[in-house]
């Protein structure tokens, strides 16, 4: 018996079946947006909130030896590249490997900066440390991807009920 109705289950099943069919694609393209446009704004001075963070983590992990410019533009450059590569589904895993090592990077403050990153140690984040943690979705969201680059899909079962 199906308590929520006949109308409900039809209409239940439309949608479900059409996130399967486009949940992947969506996915990658709201990626790929994420990373060209914060990586686009790299390329003005001040728009992106990472900016000196990521410059800081970048330039202590380099031991210094490359200038701030460098820095920002290599990485505004790499974020573009992932973003290219993500919106229009080429070199897919060159791009979601990209990604997965700017990720490590993305992270890296939490070690080596954790006063920038929490206000109580070990929950209490600042702005840079959520925009960090945030990226624990965009991970996920990579290892999904990456789950499709030899043929994997999503699909939704036929009848669970």
């Amino acid at each position: 018996m199906n308590l929520r109705g006949n109308t409900f289950d039809k209409i239940d099943k439309r949608i479900t079946y059409w996130m399967a069919n486009q949940g992947i694609k969506l996915l990658r393209i709201s990626i790929g947006l994420i990373f060209f446009w914060f990586g686009a704004l790299k390329f003005f001075e001040g728009l992106s909130p990472a900016q000196g963070l990521a410059v800081q983590t970048i330039d202590v992990i380099t031991f210094g030896l490359l200038p701030e410019k460098l820095i920002l533009y290599g990485l505004a450059i790499w974020e573009v590249l992932i973003g290219v590569g993500l919106l229009f589904n080429i070199f897919l895993r060159e791009t979601l490997l990209l990604l997965y090592l700017q990720m490590i990077g993305t992270f890296t403050p939490v070690f080596l900066f954790p006063g920038e990153v929490f206000t109580v140690f070990p929950y209490g984040l600042t702005f840079e440390g959520q925009y960090i943690i945030k990226n624990l979705v965009v991970v996920s969201a990579g290892i999904t991807l990456g789950a499709t680059v030899r043929g994997g899909r999503l699909r939704a079962d036929h009848d669970t009920d």
